[in-house]
């Protein structure tokens, strides 16, 4: 059970930003760091993705670990509670991101997704890397 209110979840739901994410923020300056053109949150291209570049047809997706199911085989057993809604949300999460990838690439678009975790100090190096090749 919540312990707010309707009234109250849904103020809060609402200041839920969907544009403009710390995660988008990190993304975009990789993006810039790797010397990738982009645009963000661009309009009119299919799955919506946080940055893409038209004429290379690339579409860039930055993905939390929670939201997108990151190591979801391992993960989807740490759920105490509302473990049914929990786990039928981050599934069809991850099945949509599949959809989406098919799509275009049907399209001809070249899809590439992030991890949050990518931006850590840790990892950026390797992202980088890995972005400065596809941005070629």
């Amino acid at each position: 059970m919540d312990i707010f209110s309707k009234a109250k979840r849904s103020e809060i739901m609402s200041k839920i930003r969907g544009k403009e994410t710390k995660l988008e923020k990190q993304g975009w300056e990789v993006l810039k760091e790797a010397r990738i053109r982009f645009r963000k949150n661009p309009k009119g291209i299919f799955g919506n993705p946080d940055a893409a570049n038209k004429s290379k047809k690339l579409a860039i997706f930055f993905d939390s670990e929670f939201w997108h199911g990151h190591d979801w085989k391992r993960r989807s057993n740490d759920f105490k509670s509302k473990r049914k809604f929990w786990i039928k949300k981050i599934e069809r999460n991850i099945e949509r991101d599949k959809e989406v990838n098919r799509e275009l690439k049907k399209m001809g678009w070249k899809v590439i997704r992030i991890w949050s975790r990518d931006f850590r100090l840790s990892y950026r190096k390797k992202t980088l890397s890995r972005l400065k090749k596809i941005g070629k």
